[in-house]
């Protein structure tokens, strides 16, 4: 992989893991037209995804950091930040158990444009129902319950399938869950953190087809993927708050049958 191809992955992988659009789905695309694109595993992609993590991780650092040290105040805020640290605790272990059992088989789509194509579809159905039925005044993140938490990490789960976008499929379901706006895109991100993390931890076997002369090249690639997701993460939260996530299922849709059209004629 050279440094144009790590440029232009890193960009994608930024902007499409926090635009409700499927990084994974974007990535394969990119990846599949690329001419003589070769890659070691799924390291890259890995390693793009803790870019985007850490972008999450400076965006939402005050957040963070009251969710860690919630255990050390015995206020109304520090009890509020204990149950969100919980839900989120709660919400990793089906993603783990779906992450775990299915991965080889949800592995083995990123090849397969015509199932991509279709899920990007079904990313642009959950955006679509979302932004109709989702309540005017949502309920805050304090009061997400184990219902709302189990569902959204089922959702996570199987949002390894590319096309299924992560973050547009749990922001969908937690508004359809009648949780306001922001508090589901922060949520979202936050949730997301345990999952890449073990994803990385799954792919450390992946480090010994990586030489040397490849580091350059994915560290640039890591670092474009950072600060493209910055961007990105900002541009979605205000989306959230202006409910405009319409424009966006439209835009899967546009890309998602023009995929179909080509693997279907290919």
């Amino acid at each position: 992989m050279n440094y144009l191809h790590a440029c232009l992955l890193g960009l994608i992988q930024g902007l499409t893991e926090f635009l409700p659009v499927s990084s994974s789905g974007h990535l394969a695309i990119t990846q599949h037209f690329l001419p003589g694109f070769e890659q070691p595993g799924l390291f890259f992609d890995v390693l793009l995804h803790a870019a985007t993590t850490l972008a999450v991780i400076i965006y939402f650092r005050a957040d963070i950091w009251n969710l860690l040290s919630c255990y050390f105040h015995h206020d109304e805020a520090a009890q509020k930040d204990r149950h969100i640290l919980h839900m989120l605790i709660l919400g990793s272990i089906p993603t783990a158990i779906i992450g775990l059992t299915g991965k080889d088989f949800f592995t083995g789509l990123f090849d397969n444009l015509l199932v991509i194509g279709c899920m990007l579809i079904v990313t642009a159905s959950f955006l679509t129902l979302a932004e109709k039925i989702r309540r005017t005044n949502g309920r805050p993140l304090s009061k997400i319950n184990p219902t709302d938490t189990i569902l959204v990490g089922i959702v996570q789960g199987f949002a390894i399938i590319p096309g299924i976008s992560r973050s547009g499929s749990t922001i969908a379901c937690l508004l359809l869950r009648g949780i306001d706006g922001e508090a589901a895109a922060k949520f979202s991100f936050l949730l997301a953190l345990p999952a890449v993390g073990g994803a990385m931890l799954l792919s450390l076997k992946d480090l010994q087809h990586v030489t040397a002369a490849a580091i350059p090249a994915y560290s640039l690639g890591a670092l474009i993927a950072f600060l493209s997701g910055l961007f990105a993460i900002r541009c979605l939260m205000n989306v959230v708050r202006r409910k405009r996530l319409i424009g966006f299922a439209i835009y899967c849709v546009l890309v998602g049958s023009g995929i179909i059209s080509y693997s279907l004629l290919s």
